[in-house]
């Protein structure tokens, strides 16, 4: 009996040692700022579309062409988005949506933007909340709710970002 409760304390002493060491080598994993992320949604590609952005730009562009000059077959792409809020130092918030592609890898970013409507705001973020949190997605696009406030004292309003099936994104104060 004596040797069975030894051998338990042991292995709860060493249980801990190894969850203190975790804590420690994973506390740079996830930054301090992010006070709010979810990841929702659905995209896929056939390899040749230009990442998720709001503004297009000239210098972005897809190549097929592989190093030795000739075509080179798109890869089917696919993945998922994240939406994320950022604590400034005056403690409002900027939102940042990415596109993250999924492969036997693991997952990759794709493309990071702001949305500069809500930032705009200089808003409190109080969540962030995904149309559904099932983590089944059957139709490609977002549907999310970031709720905040503009005045601290205030009630949060609801903002919906939406993709749609084309990667276009919507940004207004939900109109429930």
């Amino acid at each position: 009996m004596a040797m069975q409760q030894a051998f338990m304390t042991a292995l709860l002493v060493s249980g801990w040692a190894i969850a203190a060491e975790a804590q420690t080598v994973h506390d740079d994993i996830l930054p301090a700022s992010i006070i709010f992320a979810t990841s929702t949604g659905y995209w896929e590609d056939d390899g040749n579309s230009l990442p998720v952005e709001r503004a297009p730009t000239t210098t972005q562009s897809v190549s097929t062409q592989n190093v030795s000059g000739e075509d080179a077959k798109p890869q089917q792409r696919h993945g998922y988005y994240k939406l994320f809020a950022v604590r400034q130092p005056d403690k409002t918030s900027k939102i940042y949506l990415q596109q993250m592609a999924q492969s036997d890898a693991g997952p990759a970013v794709v493309s990071t933007v702001e949305l500069q409507e809500i930032s705009d705001l200089k808003p409190y973020v109080t969540d962030i909340r995904p149309e559904n949190s099932s983590g089944i997605i059957k139709e490609p696009g977002l549907f999310a709710t970031v709720y905040l406030k503009t005045d601290a004292a205030a009630e949060s309003d609801g903002w919906t970002v939406l993709i749609d099936e084309f990667g276009d994104i919507t940004v207004e104060k939900a109109t429930n």
